[in-house]
């Protein structure tokens, strides 16, 4: 029994650098929840006790006597990451036939991996736009929702929700078709102007710097929410609301302040497998793309969420 050799070279390397280099500047989720690698699968991550980050002891220490000692507590909660991956098969043919520069295969993994990223960004955006995950909250409606320029304030709104978290938040997250309605609200404008002026709009950095907050991340990407085979209806992933977080970037799952983080266990796989039973009866190749990912919320009090601010 002889082993079937591949008839074209595979460039694993290539394949594995299109995977792990993969970025799409629509995608925002590795901003809002930050990766934090993790060495196992399974692993452990810190809910801290927000009351004891704020209750001071007694601090004065005697002559001859010893300071008091303090511990740190918090709830060390136990999760696993979940693998999520896609194959693609490319045919024999197609690779003898790709133009001279042309790789099928590394073409085949930056496709993969696109969707493998797209559904990342919705499991984030339905974890940051969940109302369960945030103790600070409102829903918004009618007159108060910020597409209604002559009697909502979304400035009066934003400024009082900021001071509400114990940690005030430094992260806005947006959805694109709510951001374009608060950018050209007259009372945002009005307010990073500072002149009267009731026309125009404001950029990210302008609202960001008034605010003052550190960043604001809008997110822009679609998603066909149609069964296959069906007209496409795409959706916006990230909907009509907006939440502020305090973000940190956590160098690891049991030492983070921040609102919530993305564990992630090991490089993205890309690779390259030849199949004489796939691609038609020359065979093919079985491109695949995944990675490892668990999307958690760790402090749901360091957030406050605008939900439907919106019609």
């Amino acid at each position: 029994m002889t082993t079937a050799v591949a008839p074209y070279p595979i460039n694993a390397p290539l394949i594995q650098a299109v995977v792990i280099s993969y970025a799409n500047r629509e995608m925002i989720a590795d901003l809002v929840l930050p990766r934090v690698p993790v060495g196992k699968a399974e692993f452990k991550y810190l809910k801290q006790n927000m009351a004891e980050q704020f209750t001071v002891p007694d601090t004065k220490v005697g002559r001859k006597s010893a300071p008091n000692q303090v511990e740190q507590h918090g709830d060390l909660d136990t999760a696993s990451v979940s693998d999520y991956g896609l194959d693609e098969v490319v045919p024999v043919a197609d690779v003898a036939n790709a133009p001279e520069g042309v790789d099928p295969l590394a073409t085949a993994a930056e496709y993969t991996m696109k969707l493998v990223t797209l559904g990342r960004e919705i499991r984030a955006a339905n974890t940051v736009f969940d109302p369960a995950n945030h103790v600070n909250k409102v829903t918004l409606s009618g007159t108060g929702q910020w597409s209604d320029y002559a009697n909502s304030d979304p400035i009066s709104a934003i400024l009082t929700a900021l001071d509400t978290p114990i940690m005030r938040p430094n992260v806005m997250t947006i959805g694109r078709a709510a951001w374009t309605k608060l950018i050209l609200h007259p009372k945002v404008i009005d307010y990073v102007n500072g002149k009267g002026g009731t026309s125009g709009g404001v950029t990210r950095q302008q609202l960001a710097d008034a605010l003052e907050i550190e960043e604001i991340l809008v997110g822009g990407a679609f998603v066909n929410t149609a069964r296959k085979g069906q007209a496409a209806s795409l959706q916006r992933t990230w909907g009509k609301h907006a939440v502020f977080t305090y973000r940190e970037i956590p160098s690891e799952t049991t030492r983070s302040t921040t609102y919530g983080f993305t564990a992630e266990f090991g490089e993205r796989v890309g690779d390259a497998v030849w199949d004489r039973d796939a691609g038609g009866l020359d065979g093919g190749y079985v491109v695949r793309a995944g990675e490892r990912l668990k999307e958690l919320v760790c402090a749901p009090d360091l957030s406050y969420f605008f939900q439907n601010v919106i019609a």
